[in-house]
């Protein structure tokens, strides 16, 4: 459904309260499937190495390697399940707390995944063979779950950079200004939209100063863009012309916080400002396949053009989908059929407050 923003419903304005900063925002990152992946060829690579050490030869290795690969393929997998399940459990623990339990889970891993090798040659069960189990299950849980704390400890100061560099290329000076004359021109001709327009503004600021959450819901990064957009309606009139295309189901989404905003802004600054005749810009979501897709357009200005930007807040969005979602989110900007389209695709993966 395809409708002016003009027409929406005004988002709520209250300061929403925000968790506490820490892993346990939005939950440990346990469940990325490239972070399942990465964990299946590092215990693959594994096994096959330990294979091809303790053969006699390759007949021995060849018939070795087929029971390890089941029984390390079926623990590891066993593993991130459950500590998927427990992420925001782990998340609230101390590293070493953390570390301790993520080991122990590969050693139950290790067993559950070797029992029916077990019972299949229960005569050869002996003693040493069951210890080696867990053991086996523990070693190659600890790197793994090394790996991860250090990954989650090196996410934590590249979100306060990128959270920074965003900030210093999101806000132009020259939006507080023209917003504020905006505001300014309205107060004796029409005190309300005044008033609305210093409203839309004052939650901008309070959430690209206040918001400290690691990651939001897309209906409300769709709400800040709104809002932005709402003040920059008064400003252009007529010349700006919003369409949005909103899926219900998408708005559940996890993001980053203030990602939309830069996009918007980015096409009102670059298609629309410098066009005498104005122009359009058009937010879509969609949900397909377990994937939501989000495209910000903007007509471009024809001969009128912008200054060409360094493309700082593009690269800003980029790094932040990395750091959240990892493989699972793609972005791509390109010119197309006289429009201008940034389109992000990420995990259809809902926010747990």
């Amino acid at each position: 459904m395809t409708w002016p923003a003009d027409t929406l419903a005004p988002a709520a304005t209250g300061p929403q309260p925000a968790p506490a900063a820490g892993l346990a925002d939005d939950g440990y990152r346990l469940c990325q499937p490239a972070l399942a992946f990465r964990a299946l060829v590092a215990v693959q690579a594994a096994a096959l190495v330990g294979v091809l050490f303790a053969a006699d030869g390759w007949a021995q290795a060849l018939a070795a390697l087929g029971p390890a690969i089941l029984a390390g393929m079926g623990g590891t997998l066993l593993w991130l399940v459950a500590a998927c399940g427990l992420r925001r459990a782990l998340g609230r623990l101390a590293p070493r707390s953390r570390l301790a339990m993520l080991t122990a889970l590969g050693a139950l891993a290790g067993i559950a995944a070797a029992a029916p090798l077990l019972l299949w040659q229960a005569a050869a069960a002996s003693g040493p063979r069951l210890l080696s189990l867990p053991l086996a299950g523990a070693a190659l849980a600890l790197p793994l779950a090394l790996w991860i704390e250090a990954r989650a400890r090196s996410l934590r100061p590249a979100d306060a950079d990128a959270r920074l560099a965003e900030l210093q290329s999101r806000i132009r000076p020259h939006f507080l200004f023209n917003a504020l004359n905006t505001a300014l021109a309205l107060v004796q001709v029409d005190p309300a939209k005044a008033e609305q327009v210093l409203e839309d503004l004052a939650e901008l600021f309070r959430t690209a100063i206040a918001e400290q959450r690691a990651s939001v819901t897309l209906a409300e990064e769709l709400a800040l863009a709104e809002r932005y957009l709402a003040i920059e309606q008064v400003r252009f009139g007529p010349r700006l012309r919003v369409l949005w295309e909103l899926d219900a189901a998408a708005g559940r989404a996890r993001v980053p916080p203030l990602l939309l905003q830069p996009l918007v802004e980015n096409a009102v600054h670059h298609g629309v400002e410098p066009a005498a005749e104005g122009g359009v810009v058009r937010v879509r979501t969609e949900t397909r396949r377990g994937e939501v897709t989000i495209s910000i357009d903007n007509t471009l200005a024809g001969t009128a053009a912008a200054a060409p930007g360094h493309g700082i807040a593009l690269a800003n969005v980029q790094e932040r989908l990395r750091l959240m979602h990892d493989l699972g989110a793609r972005f791509d900007a390109r010119r197309l059929d006289g429009w201008w389209r940034v389109r992000i695709t990420l995990p259809d993966e809902p926010l747990v407050r």
